[in-house]
């Protein structure tokens, strides 16, 4: 059973990557069919930019690459794709997974995000995982300011069969917050994951909310929020980093979810996240049912980004 839950979350996770995997791995193959040359290794760094990986690593790759073929003019496509492999492992790390235990009870998790990014449908597939898991869950509709975001929890709650709090539209999202936590230990619940607004990260009134949010976490419990998780859409590359850091001003982020990488050609934004701000990617999203949202594991990822 175990074993066939692994296999099926793997499919998952290369079934997304099908579109990466024909823009980078397959086109590294195509681009060295014959012998390596200069031109060929010039070109290599278009392929690595265009995967969106940023500048600083496909720089760094093709430097890696240019130094091995150097010192092996023989060098294949098979040997290039392994030192590609080890770089981009590296570069990724392997600490920072997803919480599996915990430490507090209830568990207070704040996903934060941009409107659009999958914020509130990533709290309910959290949700599921959790509740998967054997633990009692309670969400939080603090997106007030957004109706249809409150709906949107709250068909995912029935269908889950999970405790909601939920406050009247345009009201104060910490106040909202504050009585889901306050809900959850009346209830025995293990985790509160709460969806706060789906504000433009542009938008400063909106992110000093997230502050307001935060202390009303640490007013109920002082250690909270336990996680900070920011959802980022895979598909917009690059200003997915600003968003971050943006973020990350105002409440420093514990984990990302990068969502809809089942609809871009540039999953390498994952290694350019993680190299620019050094913050673990926990979870992606590969899809709209609710359980298609994956431990990150880089492992995995680097395979299939690779077409291995």
């Amino acid at each position: 059973m175990v074993l066939d839950f692994i296999k099926a979350g793997y499919q998952r996770v290369k079934n997304a990557l099908l579109k990466t995997g024909s823009l980078l791995g397959n086109k590294i193959r195509s681009l060295f069919q014959g012998k390596v040359d200069d031109e060929q290794l010039e070109r290599l760094e278009k392929l690595f930019y265009e995967s969106d990986l940023g500048i600083e690593t496909a720089r760094q790759l093709t430097s890696t690459v240019k130094s091995a073929y150097l010192q092996n003019p023989n060098i294949d496509v098979n040997a290039i794709l392994a030192i590609v492999k080890a770089e981009l492992l590296g570069m990724l790390g392997t600490s920072g997974g997803p919480t599996d235990t915990l430490e507090s009870k209830p568990h207070i998790i704040l996903v934060v995000g941009v409107n659009g990014n999958g914020k509130t449908t990533s709290t309910a597939k959290l949700a599921n995982k959790w509740q998967n898991d054997g633990k009692k869950v309670l969400v939080a509709a603090a997106d007030t300011f957004r109706a249809a975001a409150v709906e949107q929890l709250e068909l995912w709650a029935k269908q889950l069969d999970i405790d909601i709090v939920k406050g009247a539209p345009n009201s104060d999202p910490a106040a909202v917050a504050f009585d889901a936590m306050q809900a959850a230990k009346a209830r025995g619940s293990d985790v509160v994951i709460i969806d706060t607004a789906g504000r433009l990260h542009t938008k400063q009134p909106l992110m000093q909310e997230l502050e307001k949010i935060k202390r009303s976490c640490r007013k109920f419990m002082p250690d909270s929020p336990h996680e900070t998780l920011l959802v980022l859409d895979a598909t917009t590359g690059q200003n997915g980093i600003e968003q971050a850091l943006a973020f990350n001003q105002y409440t420093p982020i514990s984990g990302l979810i990068l969502t809809k990488l089942d609809g871009t050609a540039k999953g390498g934004v994952a290694i350019a996240i993680q190299r620019k701000l050094g913050i673990p990617i926990k979870y992606i999203g590969v899809g709209e049912s609710i359980e298609d949202l994956e431990k990150f594991d880089p492992e995995s990822y680097v395979s299939l980004l690779l077409g291995d």
